[in-house]
């Protein structure tokens, strides 16, 4: 059984066919980085996969193919926020990042409310994935909102509650269109998270549908 605090067994599934958009799988591989239960759900559900394939029609694939993602993911766990090359972008941000954002384009903060700042991630080659660096204060109370698709979020520093319980460094999240919540950063300090949505968000109240249109929505 997988970590309460990690990704659906329907994502990781997703993540290994393939199927999953860019921003999704972004957040994943960032968590798989620190995951070895998670680490190995995928390579099961690769194996399966590649023994479904040999039924089916031949297509053009790298001999190897298989043998290099299980060696991708059979290693050891990687610290949380790992350092990766910087950039002066990078150096921007305060904080080292994920290797899987080593390629990636990252934005220095921009101001979206009082204690309330984001960081915008291009993917390569997927320009249209909405990826980005949250960052609020602590004790921050973030506007009432639900989801229309599903909200990704691996938090990088600091600890995000709800009615579900405290986030903290590590943990993953789906939040789907099921859910209404008003998360409220920790006390203890600041709380930087990596989020990717598919679909949108429903902003509650004044506050949150000013700042859904800053961020899009």
């Amino acid at each position: 059984m997988i970590p309460e605090r990690s990704p659906s067994d329907e994502s990781l599934l997703r993540y290994a066919a393939g199927s999953l958009g860019a921003g999704p799988s972004l957040i994943i591989a960032s968590h798989l980085e620190i995951c070895r239960s998670c680490r190995a759900r995928v390579a099961e559900f690769a194996c399966v996969g590649a023994a479904l394939l040999e039924d089916a029609p031949q297509a053009s694939m790298r001999a190897d193919a298989l043998a290099r993602t299980l060696e991708r993911l059979d290693r050891p766990d990687t610290p949380l926020g790992a350092e990766t090359s910087r950039s002066p972008r990078r150096a921007e941000l305060g904080i080292p990042l994920p290797a899987s954002l080593r390629d990636c384009e990252v934005g220095p903060w921009r101001w979206l409310a009082p204690g309330f700042r984001r960081s915008r991630i291009i993917v390569p080659g997927a320009p249209e994935a909405n990826v980005m660096l949250l960052r609020g204060r602590p004790g921050l109370r973030l506007p009432a909102h639900g989801h229309v698709g599903t909200e990704f979020t691996l938090v990088l520093k600091g600890r995000l509650r709800d009615e579900r319980g405290v986030f903290g460094p590590g943990d993953f999240d789906e939040a789907d269109s099921g859910l209404d919540h008003e998360p409220v950063v920790g006390e203890d300090g600041e709380c930087i998270c990596l989020a990717a949505l598919e679909g949108g968000m429903r902003m509650h109240g004044r506050i949150g549908r000013v700042l859904g249109s800053l961020l899009g929505f």
